[in-house]
């Protein structure tokens, strides 16, 4: 595959681990906004280093903004998903939708809309 592929140059940012999930969670959040705490707490096993990573990646992609307010002790950041951030849920679902029909029998995890997924 050619370097300057569309696919390809997707594939390098939203397939690393952890983007996806990454992605989800701020979904989930309230107008799809969450704090670097929320997200780590909420991504168990995922090291401070490589969540810092991962969200610098999708900023710089357009994927989320991030907020910082620096009134507040301690300065307080928060990160938003994009218009183009939330598109990407859309084709998380599709691939939720793929899996649960053909690969994976997972019956708790039957809720279409990851934003109401407790697991």
């Amino acid at each position: 595959m050619h370097e300057s592929c569309t696919v390809n140059q997707t594939v390098r940012y939203i397939a690393k681990r952890w983007t996806l999930l990454l992605i989800l969670e701020l979904y989930k959040g309230e107008r799809y906004t969450r704090r670097f705490s929320e997200l780590r707490d909420a991504l168990s096993g995922i090291t401070p280093k490589v969540l810092s990573e991962r969200l610098k990646e999708l900023e710089d992609e357009g994927i989320l903004t991030r907020n910082v307010d620096a009134t507040a002790f301690p300065v307080r950041t928060e990160y938003t998903l994009t218009e183009s951030g939330l598109e990407i849920v859309d084709i998380i679902r599709d691939i939720k939708r793929w899996a649960l029909k053909w690969k994976i029998d997972n019956i708790p995890c039957g809720e279409q809309d990851c934003k109401d997924c407790v697991l």
